[in-house]
């Protein structure tokens, strides 16, 4: 059996290098245009193509997210888009469209196409219509069982089309993340890449013989945020989906830290390579990551724990600092990300593993003057070996 990809998200350029340093095969990402995240701080051309060829010096694959829903005046700048990238070397093009898939095509991309979970593809019949228009991959829907996609996979043997399902990652409330929420409540369409995520904010019932009496939507006494979903980690289903043949893995993210993106790429990194971290260890390292508490999805069936209890949950960690791979005066480049002192006792993540570690003395980066504190943005140096590519974190 092949060993299936894993593929991590990066909204910007140096996430895509902490995305790579913590085991990513690939590394999907948005250009300024056509992507459905339209905030997610989307590369330029110029960064597109220097994140690609980064990505292919190591011996990884890098995916442009192609996904929006366009209108029909904007196909000449979207295939133009399209060519650039294509010379770039994208080695794939996330796409959701029936126009853009048959498009690209009819003008001559040669560029692999992956089908986007904008599709929510639930069946074999579909992957198959998806391969024979010249896709090469699609993405499950969310919404599938573990047997569902088993079977799948068994229906699919000897054609030639591969799958990709989401192992982690944010959850949509409607389906396959089509939704009209955030359109109707704050102007910005969810599939043209601007949500607003209005599933996360808090709401109210109103009686309407009880104008202005707000009632809080509650469960067991705690507040209930009905449309509010946990974040999807199936890290207990990933070695028998990759047994009944799944092809990549995906994370969700493009909007998410380097700490979400080094610690959650570290965790099925070791998944896929049959050195799993134990399952309490996985819990522990999760929960130390912003999130909205976890659920298994539809895996084990029609869940009971889809949303979540509260509008955001804070990790049991504090992000301090992110250091780079960049040098400065012969000092390593450190990127101050919440407050901190040099001497603070603080951990350590590497792709390596994780340890305890004393936070050096720092410098400010251009007057080379000693900090007695780091503030946050600050860019500073210090002369201790920290590993490039490590986080310094410490518990909240």
């Amino acid at each position: 059996m092949v060993k299936p990809e894993l593929l991590a998200p990066a909204g910007n350029k140096e996430r895509l290098k902490w995305a790579a340093a913590y085991g990513a095969d690939a590394v999907y990402f948005g250009v300024t245009k056509f992507s459905l995240r339209a905030r997610a701080g989307n590369f330029t051309l110029e960064e597109a193509a220097e994140g690609i060829s980064y990505l292919h010096h190591r011996g990884k694959r890098g995916y442009v997210t192609l996904n929006v829903t366009p209108y029909s005046d904007e196909y000449t700048e979207l295939i133009t888009t399209a060519g650039e990238l294509e010379d770039m070397g994208a080695d794939a093009f996330i796409v959701a469209d029936m126009g853009v898939i048959t498009a690209l095509r009819k003008v001559g991309i040669k560029v692999p196409l992956h089908i986007s979970t904008q599709t929510n593809t639930m069946s074999a019949q579909t992957v198959l219509a998806y391969h024979e228009l010249g896709a090469k991959r699609v993405n499950l829907a969310r919404e599938l069982t573990f047997e569902q996609v088993t079977d799948i996979q068994n229906r699919l043997k000897g054609s030639g089309a591969e799958t990709e399902v989401f192992a982690h990652g944010a959850l949509c409330f409607s389906h396959s993340g089509r939704c009209a929420i955030s359109d109707y409540l704050a102007s910005r369409s969810a599939n043209r890449g601007e949500c607003a995520h209005p599933c996360r904010w808090k709401y109210a019932l109103v009686e309407e013989k009880r104008p202005g009496e707000y009632i809080p939507v509650e469960e067991d006494g705690r507040g209930l945020y009905m449309f509010n979903t946990r974040d999807l980690a199936i890290y207990r289903y990933v070695p028998r989906l990759a047994e009944a043949g799944v092809n990549s893995f995906k994370i969700e993210g493009r909007m998410k830290t380097e700490h979400y993106i080094a610690a959650v790429t570290r965790i099925y990194r070791g998944i896929l390579d049959g050195n799993p971290m134990p399952e309490e260890d996985i819990k522990a390292e999760l929960l130390k990551i912003r999130n909205h508490g976890y659920t298994e999805g539809f895996m084990g069936g029609m869940p009971n724990d889809y949303c979540a209890e509260k509008d955001s949950v804070n990790g049991t960690y504090m992000l301090l600092a992110t250091v780079t791979d960049e040098t400065k005066g012969g000092r390593r480049v450190i990127r101050v990300k919440n407050s901190f002192t040099p001497g603070t006792e603080a951990e350590l993540l590497t792709p390596e593993g994780i340890k305890p570690v004393t936070i050096p003395p720092v410098y400010d980066a251009e007057t080379g003057e000693p900090l007695a504190r780091a503030n946050n943005q600050d860019s500073c140096v210090t002369d201790d070996v920290l590993p490039p590519f490590s986080i310094i974190r410490k518990p909240i």
